[in-house]
């Protein structure tokens, strides 16, 4: 299931979720303030505005306790903007993990009600 690569520290910055990514060639791996465990990626979509902006931002995915299975996900708002998609991503990657965890924490605190997936909140409606 799990593999162990050596870290790469030449690949970049591991102090950023981008060059995280790069030495230890997998997500980096966040404890959310509720205890659940989650991943984060980064990701790009063009955004709607006149000048056609590429905007980047923080998709955490959260794991189900004891099984390797996603049990819901946070994002956060555009963080990082570019002309491109690599420059978007470029900038966002540039982030402090320090910075990715707090905001993390931020996007459980703000949850109007506790996580729950998506097919439960399907059944309600």
């Amino acid at each position: 299931m799990g593999r162990f690569l050596p870290a790469n520290h030449d690949a970049g910055d591991a102090n950023t979720i981008g060059g995280y990514r790069a030495v230890h060639a997998r997500p980096a791996a966040f404890e959310g303030k509720d205890g659940a465990s989650y991943t984060v990626e980064l990701v790009a979509d063009e955004v709607r505005d006149p000048r056609g902006r590429i905007g980047a931002y923080l998709l955490f995915v959260r794991w189900r306790m004891g099984d390797p299975v996603a049990s819901g996900h946070l994002e956060t708002d555009y963080i990082a903007f570019g002309e491109s998609e690599a420059d978007a991503l470029a900038s966002l990657g540039a982030t402090l993990l320090n910075d990715v965890k707090r905001a993390l924490d931020e996007l459980i605190t703000q949850a109007d009600t506790p996580a729950r997936p998506w097919y439960d909140v399907m059944r309600d409606s």
